[in-house]
């Protein structure tokens, strides 16, 4: 049975529910589709629409930011548009001292096109990506 005809979603672990509503759908404006409990607390977990269908697992546990590594990235057409945006909405864009970024927190990607890293409250790394 392969997996490739099934629906993938990504799920992120935060230490504080209510902060990271506040964060991703306050920041980011994602649209929620479902809540549910988490770690013994009746409302402590989200679902978040993106692109047209669930995509993001958000739940409370003890495990939240425990990787540097990218966990999500949005794949967009106006990267300039959306960091903007997002920088006005009071996201912090990343920068890592051994890369190049422009005014914005933009980098030029491996292969060709454009990245920027943000991360939530809890230190989850996300990325915004485009081809040009």
């Amino acid at each position: 049975m392969p997996l490739s005809t099934y629906e993938l979603r990504t799920s992120i672990a935060v230490s504080d529910i209510q902060r990271a509503v506040a964060f991703y759908e306050g920041k980011l404006g994602l649209p929620v589709v479902q809540t549910g409990p988490s770690a013994g607390i009746a409302d402590g977990s989200r679902v978040y629409a993106s692109g047209g269908g669930p995509a993001l697992n958000v739940y409370q546990s003890t495990t939240a930011g425990t990787t540097e590594a990218t966990l999500a990235v949005w794949y967009v057409d106006d990267l300039d548009r959306i960091v903007d945006e997002l920088t006005a909405a009071g996201v912090e864009f990343v920068r890592y001292d051994q890369l190049e970024h422009d005014a914005r927190g933009i980098t030029p990607r491996a292969g060709g096109g454009r990245i920027a890293w943000f991360q939530d409250p809890d230190g989850n790394t996300f990325a915004l990506e485009a081809d040009v």
